[in-house]
């Protein structure tokens, strides 16, 4: 009969860490009816950089379905970019009554 063999013990290792990502967060731009195309069209390339056709899209879709993610990015960054759409002023080129710039709102991205 052979004699019992010890198995030397495994070292304890460590758990594994986990990587926390920062939540992302869309800044959503509101539509109104005081704002024409082409401000914000003017707006998304001034602000974002975005070029023109991707701009009128945006654009079409915040016309069409009231609202439209412009950027998700970090909360910080989220809310610089809602700033500068508050701050971006009134139409120029509005027929109606354009007291003020559009709408941003933060939301956390899903």
């Amino acid at each position: 009969m052979s004699e019992p063999m010890t198995i030397p013990a495994l070292p304890k290792q460590k758990p594994e860490e986990k990587t926390r990502r920062i939540p992302p967060y869309n800044v959503i731009l509101l539509d109104d009816d005081y704002h024409t195309f082409e401000y914000v069209i003017t707006m998304l390339q001034q602000l974002f950089g975005y070029p023109r056709e991707k701009g009128y899209q945006m654009a079409l879709e915040v016309h069409t379905t009231g609202r439209c993610i412009v950027l998700t990015t970090t909360l910080e960054h989220a809310e610089l970019k809602r700033d500068q759409i508050h701050a971006f002023g009134p139409d120029p080129l509005s027929s109606k009554e354009c007291v003020g710039s559009m709408t941003a709102i933060i939301e956390p991205a899903c």
